[in-house]
């Protein structure tokens, strides 16, 4: 009878936490004003308009989402460490992009990429997590981002935006989602306890941060701010810090030869 009681009581919570609406390419919606500068956020933009998040790991590598890439290459630069997207003054371009084989735009796997900067930038980077540390369901987490402020207005937010999220239980999101996308371990789903909060259009690719540790990199969500479709993120997986730390290596033991 009490497992009964504790799962009711824990459904309800969430139920009632989930009351928020995201987009499938996803700004913040119902988050606030970031005060100080973060000088690993960047914002991927083409032709000098917002695209996508991202987050700087290394002094010429960006980690953000692999839907987020853009065939013309030249047409791409990176605003790092701005807290505006209109006075922000520190931007490079790319040489190109690292995409897991094994990522589908339909399933969502694997959606995470890195793009390796034209130049090294004089930005203190992110470090990403030595090794996998999973997030329990509850947790306290924050997410930022330059997405659409207002689920109705697809425009990017001009001021960097931040919105507390909590992570919830995987097997709940995809019962949420009716396993489309299914929702496996290398992911994590998270978002709002109120009606239209959360992430939306131009998120993507944004850090989810969880007691000041990198844990996760916005993918995407179904609509904005619906508390039964929170955001999926891609995690920070034993798989996926592989991945990433063999991206780096192949390039520092290039510039080495």
């Amino acid at each position: 009878m009490d497992i009964c009681r504790n799962l009711i009581v824990f459904h309800f919570l969430v139920y009632t936490f989930f009351k928020a609406t995201v987009c499938s390419d996803v700004s913040i919606v119902g988050g606030k004003d970031v005060k100080k500068a973060l000088s690993w956020m960047v914002s991927i933009q083409i032709h000098q308009n917002h695209k996508c998040g991202g987050i700087l790991i290394h002094k010429e590598w960006v980690l953000t989402a692999a839907h987020c890439k853009e065939v013309d290459v030249s047409s791409v630069t990176i605003l790092i460490g701005s807290l505006s997207l209109s006075k922000g003054s520190r931007r490079v371009g790319i040489l190109n992009y690292e995409i897991p084989k094994t990522f589908s735009e339909k399933t969502k796997q694997d959606d995470i990429m890195l793009i390796r900067l034209n130049k090294k930038v004089k930005a203190k980077p992110y470090k990403i997590p030595k090794k996998e540390k999973d997030v329990p369901p509850g947790t306290k987490c924050v997410v930022r981002g330059w997405g659409t402020t207002d689920y109705k207005v697809q425009r990017a937010s001009d001021k960097l935006q931040m919105l507390e999220v909590l992570v919830v239980d995987r097997d709940l999101c995809n019962r949420y989602y009716n396993r489309n996308p299914v929702i496996t371990k290398d992911m994590l789903c998270a978002g709002n306890t109120q009606q239209h909060r959360g992430t939306c259009k131009g998120d993507s690719g944004g850090p989810l941060e969880c007691k000041k540790n990198l844990v996760g990199v916005l993918s995407g969500s179904h609509v904005c701010g619906d508390p039964k479709k929170p955001t999926v993120y891609t995690f920070l997986s034993k798989r996926h810090i592989s991945w990433i730390n063999s991206i780096l290596k192949q390039q520092f033991n290039s510039t080495r030869i």
